[in-house]
């Protein structure tokens, strides 16, 4: 398959990178991340939360000849089975986990914005312990890459495989932006990947520890995330109408 005929650099274009993104649009994840990793070379890296998706990439890399750099963000409100997780992953893949959280204790954030600031200003919680932290680590990349997909909300329905992060100043690819939850679990499955077991015990996507909960059958797949309130997104990934 033929694909990127455009290289990214200062002057591209919005109309060029969408055009870009329309050559990936059904390429396999293996060919997107074999071409990242030719165009952005040291200067891209892999963000994960462990979640089905995450696992999958890191799957496809291990089984590649790209070495590009993964990393996570550390709440210290991660699930004991996600932390788990992290080391069965390494073990399995020979994947080294860049950690990347917040200077800040939960000690001191309690002391400096008040005990429990997830429950009631869930917004400034995110912020303080997974925005600036994301910020931080991708001052020094061109581009990340994300296991954003389309069908996960409403707000994400928009993605593209490769987009501008305006947020966060650089490229973001997306490359299974176009499966579905079937197509992230079949290949898990075939290839056996180490998941999640929260997901056995109706989870569908997974955070922090109280900021998490199951999901009811009919619900949507990040309905667990915050429930209660009007929230869906941490903020690391800017949400998105439906277009």
């Amino acid at each position: 398959m033929t694909v990127a005929t455009l290289s990214i650099g200062c002057e591209t274009t919005d109309e060029e990178l969408q055009s870009l993104s329309d050559e990936f649009e059904h390429a396999s994840p293996e060919v997107i991340l074999e071409w990242a990793d030719e165009e952005f070379g040291p200067d891209i890296a892999l963000a994960t939360g462990f979640g089905a998706e995450g696992c999958l990439l890191v799957s496809i890399l291990a089984d590649s000849d790209v070495r590009t750099r993964v990393f996570y963000l550390d709440t210290d409100l991660l699930f004991p089975e996600t932390y788990a997780l992290r080391d069965q992953l390494e073990a399995r893949y020979g994947v080294h986990f860049e950690r990347r959280g917040t200077r800040q204790s939960l000690d001191d954030q309690a002391r400096s914005h008040g005990e429990r600031l997830w429950a009631r200003r869930p917004d400034e919680c995110c912020r303080l312990r997974k925005v600036e932290p994301l910020q931080e680590m991708l001052s020094g990349l061109r581009a990340w890459i994300t296991g954003v997909r389309r069908d996960q909300s409403p707000t994400r329905a928009a993605t593209r495989i490769i987009e501008r992060d305006a947020q966060f100043g650089l490229i973001k690819l997306n490359p299974l932006a176009r499966w579905s939850s079937q197509d992230v679990w079949k290949y898990i499955m075939k290839h056996e990947v180490p998941y999640n077991p929260l997901y056995d015990r109706g989870y569908s996507s997974l955070g922090c520890m109280p900021c998490t909960t199951p999901v009811q059958i009919g619900e949507d797949a990040r309905a667990g995330r915050w429930r209660g309130t009007n929230k869906t997104e941490c903020g690391i990934h800017a949400e998105r109408g439906i277009h």
